[in-house]
């Protein structure tokens, strides 16, 4: 594992949204802060508000619904705003969109539950930069697996109290992370907790 200098550090409580800049050449770590908390991840170029990690164009770019180290965070434009540089987890998602409104109300029944999509405009608004709608996320941490038919089935994440994940920036971006609020299925463990945003540089 590379040696770090963290330059910042944002604490994200349980069923909110944060974000960071991150200069090109900088890295991001999201950390697992008690360990089975998806962190709904989206990034933006600061330079080009209109490009964006998408994970439908990783996707096809990557061949792959699994990510490994090395992969690179293509954009809707296909090209690498980020790479997947560490990892201690090792088991994540880029195939379900965030958790919204309508995910609450139309399948739980549940009208003013906070959900992810919300926590990251809100977050998005912090730096200037107003959606209405947000990309689809990379949702770090997550566990699912399809079965014999070729079905989801989603599980407890495997995430251990202060696992992380590390991102290189390849060009400068706005980096926002929702702890995941899903309290109704196992997506988190049936508990909400924190994550926490640590924008770092090399040591040299």
């Amino acid at each position: 594992m590379a040696d770090y200098i963290v330059k910042e550090k944002v604490f994200i409580p349980p069923y909110e949204g944060r974000g960071v800049r991150v200069k090109a050449g900088q890295f991001l770590k999201i950390v697992d802060v008690e360990g089975k908390q998806v962190g709904d991840f989206i990034c933006f170029n600061e330079d080009d508000l209109s490009e964006h990690v998408s994970p439908v164009h990783m996707r096809s770019s990557l061949s792959s619904i699994r990510l490994k180290i090395g992969d690179f965070l293509y954009s809707n434009y296909r090209d690498h705003l980020m790479q997947f540089v560490e990892d201690t987890v090792g088991k994540h998602d880029f195939f379900f969109p965030a958790c919204d409104y309508y995910r609450y109300k139309v399948d739980f029944g549940v009208e003013d539950h906070p959900n992810c999509k919300d926590n990251l405009i809100k977050a998005l608004k912090s730096f200037g930069i107003i959606r209405n709608e947000i990309p689809d996320p990379i949702n770090w941490f997550m566990n699912n697996h399809m079965d014999e038919n070729g079905d989801y089935v989603i599980e407890d994440p495997l995430s251990k109290a202060g696992d992380y994940v590390v991102l290189k920036a390849l060009k400068n971006v706005v980096c926002c992370v929702s702890a995941c609020s899903q309290d109704f299925v196992p997506v988190n463990g049936m508990k909400v907790t924190p994550l926490e945003l640590q924008v770092c540089e090399l040591k040299e």
